[in-house]
């Protein structure tokens, strides 16, 4: 197992590592909207977050070595399922490939995010 850190990506807020590459695949922490730079919640409606949670989600995939191209899980956390058409807006503009998905309403998300998002990908 590797562990996989950037600083392009927010560190995380607990004591769990940005990502594990292990086997061939990468497993991701839930990324949350947060600004790397400043540590806070970037936009307040759910399509900048959005924006900000899945370009976190990218650098990490960068650091690994791998894309969106070949993610094959995303695991979608929304705090407000009524937000579930604008979400997907934003995020079918990343995921082209459409991994398998799963979506659900939460009761809250860490420092009041909108969205936060995991992935499972490949590394070649």
């Amino acid at each position: 197992m590797k562990t996989i850190e950037t600083k392009s990506a927010p560190a995380a807020i607990g004591p769990y590592s940005q990502a594990i590459l292990a086997n061939g695949f990468l497993y991701t922490s839930g990324q949350i909207p947060l600004n790397p730079e400043t540590g806070t919640i970037e936009g307040s409606g759910i399509e900048a977050q959005a924006e900000q949670a899945i370009k976190n989600l990218g650098e990490i995939l960068k650091a690994a070595g791998t894309d969106f191209s070949k993610v094959v899980k995303i695991t979608c956390f929304l705090a407000h399922i009524s937000d579930f058409a604008a979400f997907n807006a934003v995020y079918e503009k990343y995921f082209v490939s459409k991994p398998a998905r799963s979506c659900f309403e939460v009761a809250a998300l860490p420092k009041g995010a909108l969205v936060e998002i995991e992935a499972v990908a490949v590394v070649e």
